[in-house]
């Protein structure tokens, strides 16, 4: 339990960690919470700081999860607390300290998480991501079509380890409904037919 307190903070303090408003602000001078969505995740900096910056920031991002994992389980963190990590992890990031406990919507960050929990699961959910916004052009609808295959994905799919399933699906459906309620207003404007496009160049 003392192992689980101290890297919860550690997790919390990664993912809390505002990459893109950083990198915003050290190569640009731009505050991405100004521009375009005012997120600052990956998106908005690739439409803001253009193309490589915003590819940096996914990556960071998904480090945020990925890494305080992986350092927990380094030294004995496993079972349900080490996907708990993942879910602080993923709570840092869209309730930063750094941003007033403000932030991104947790999909990078969530990438990293399941990605060391689940890789054969988020593999699958790449390619489903890849082919949505290559024929929708829409980002958000990718990332709200993965939210909510996630849940359905852990039930059916092998995980790392097998006496942590149920917890997993719980987390996996916990956050894959956290992520689609933070793309709301993105929900809204997809129906509406106002939701913009997403441009690789």
């Amino acid at each position: 339990m003392e192992k689980f307190l101290i890297f919860s903070v550690i997790a919390y303090i990664f993912g809390s960690l505002p990459c893109g408003v950083w990198l915003g602000k050290s190569t640009k001078n731009i505050d991405i919470r100004e521009h375009g969505s005012k997120n600052s995740g990956a998106t908005n900096a690739y439409r803001i700081l253009g193309p490589k910056y915003g590819i940096i920031v996914l990556i960071l991002d998904a480090l945020k999860g990925y890494i305080p994992l992986y350092l927990a389980s380094m030294f004995g963190v496993d079972g349900i607390y080490i996907i708990l990590l993942g879910l602080v992890a993923i709570l840092g990031h869209t309730f930063s300290f750094f941003l007033q406990f403000k932030g991104g919507k947790g999909v990078a960050t969530s990438l990293g998480v399941f990605l060391f929990l689940m890789p054969k699961v988020v593999g699958i959910l790449v390619l489903i991501f890849i082919l949505v916004v290559g024929t929708s052009k829409y980002i958000s609808l990718g990332s709200v079509v993965c939210s909510a295959l996630l849940p359905i994905l852990a039930y059916f799919l092998p995980v790392r380890d097998t006496t942590t399933r149920t917890p997993l699906i719980m987390i996996s459906l916990i956050v894959g409904l956290f992520v689609i309620y933070k793309h709301k207003a993105n929900v809204e404007r997809l129906i509406k037919g106002k939701e913009n496009k997403f441009n690789l160049k």
